[in-house]
């Protein structure tokens, strides 16, 4: 079954109005002046990391593609565009048959990026492109910012599993997206139902503090929950006392209680003395998964303890303290005519205060190292060097206004843990630096 196609309430009949209302006004501007279209390249890509990272992480990808799918104003659109007077008559007949028909490029979800990387190439007219901007942007701020912050708690956890159980902490649609993106980015389950739905991610849970304080004993909280769903339950055992609550687990389930769960207190600690009493009492085999607000640093700061799993809410589905990535959609290159045979120019903003933009179509390969390591983020227009030829990283997405790229989200889970463990060590570092590879420019001109 591909849960995918089943549908949710979180889906929406159109991303139409997913947008800022200049892009319509931009429109609406350019088809009295004749320039909409035009053949225009639009790049996706940042100036910058969030302060101290490493590498950035490519995910939401495949939610822009159902994104531009869906990218229909329907007769209730339309009307709401014409009562509130946001465009003529002119461009709402333009609006009526819209359709993307260009080409998307853009790296493989679940891929490494850099800044100025060229994460994703949107083709086509000027105006069936820059309808998609705010969209697209949206996706890609929200998912790459916990996606990168998913990828830095793998790293810091190791073998030891990773639960997403942020649902509560976010909007609940946002929710289903952070859990999306959280798989993609290492982590193993989700707690959130509608992710598991909507996209197949596995999804666990048993109790809460409230289910042993609505009864009058621990122990009966725990018989309950144990006859309801067996001795291998996870029992949460910090709501009084935590030595006498993992004797009485372990007295109601026995030794092969599946786990226990920690939610408070110094967790380092906590956990030594848990385990050592969960082996004093015969129940070797039984994890420990602690939660309690944990972010990639205190995930570190637990490697040295018997801890199973981890469970993570605030601090993953706000990014762990940066909830964009500070991607950016620019035109970067334009046709000076309406003729579908006129050569595209290069065109690029050059103001100041940082956020000047490379002009031209480009494409992106990552070089290597003598041992096979990545040493260079390359990104060029014009013709690839050969040497860089097999190593080229935008991938065609859309061809023509259909979907050609679309994939289980275990591919762009595991094309991540293949693409960091190709990065430098110091890639999964905690500790502040710079980027861990350079981007290099090559322009055509000049060839350097």
């Amino acid at each position: 079954m591909n849960t995918a196609d089943l549908g949710l309430p979180v889906d929406v009949p159109s991303t139409a109005l997913f947008t800022d209302q200049y892009e319509l006004t931009m429109l609406r501007a350019a088809l009295k002046a004749g320039t909409a279209e035009r053949r225009s390249v639009f790049e996706v890509f940042t100036r910058r990391l969030p302060d101290g990272r490493r590498y950035g992480v490519v995910a939401g990808t495949g939610r822009v593609l159902d994104a531009v799918e869906n990218f229909r104003f329907d007769e209730g659109v339309l009307r709401f565009l014409h009562e509130q007077r946001i465009v003529d008559d002119e461009t709402l007949r333009w609006l009526a048959d819209y359709r993307f028909t260009g080409d998307i490029w853009g790296y493989p979800e679940g891929e490494v990026y850099f800044p100025g990387s060229p994460i994703m190439r949107v083709e086509g007219s000027f105006a069936e492109c820059v309808l998609l901007e705010t969209v697209i942007l949206s996706i890609l701020n929200h998912d790459s910012a916990i996606a990168a912050a998913a990828s830095r708690m793998a790293s810091a956890a190791g073998d030891r599993p990773l639960i997403e159980m942020g649902a509560r902490r976010t909007h609940e649609l946002a929710a289903v997206a952070a859990a999306r993106a959280a798989y993609v980015g290492g982590f193993a389950t989700t707690s959130d139902l509608a992710a598991g739905f909507r996209y197949g991610i596995p999804t666990v849970g048993t109790s809460a503090h409230a289910f042993t304080l609505l009864h009058d004993r621990e122990r009966d909280a725990f018989r309950a929950q144990v006859d309801a769903l067996g001795a291998d339950t996870t029992l949460l055992v910090d709501t009084y006392d935590v030595t006498e609550a993992v004797r009485a687990a372990v007295e109601v389930a026995g030794p092969g209680l599946g786990a226990v769960r920690i939610d408070s207190g110094d967790l380092l600690l906590v956990a030594h003395r848990v385990r050592q009493q969960l082996d004093e009492l015969g129940a070797t085999g039984t994890k420990i998964v602690v939660t309690s607000d944990l972010d990639e640093y205190a995930i570190a700061s637990l490697a040295a303890a018997p801890v199973d799993a981890y469970g993570v809410g605030t601090q993953l589905v706000t990014g762990s303290g940066h909830p964009t990535a500070s991607m950016v959609y620019k035109l970067v290159a334009r046709a000076e005519t309406a003729d579908p045979g006129a050569p595209l120019v290069p065109v690029a903003k050059k103001s100041s205060g940082g956020k000047t933009s490379v002009g031209g179509r480009k494409w992106a390969a990552r070089r290597l190292d003598a041992d096979g390591v990545a040493e260079a983020e390359v990104v060029g227009t014009g013709p690839v060097p050969a040497e860089l030829a097999d190593r080229q990283l935008l991938v065609r997405l859309v061809e023509n206004g259909t979907v050609v790229a679309r994939e289980p989200l275990d591919v762009p889970r595991d094309r991540h843990i293949a693409a960091r463990a190709n990065l430098p060590l110091s890639a999964t570092q905690l500790s502040r630096g710079e980027p861990v590879l350079p981007t290099e420019y090559l322009h055509e001109r000049s060839g350097r």
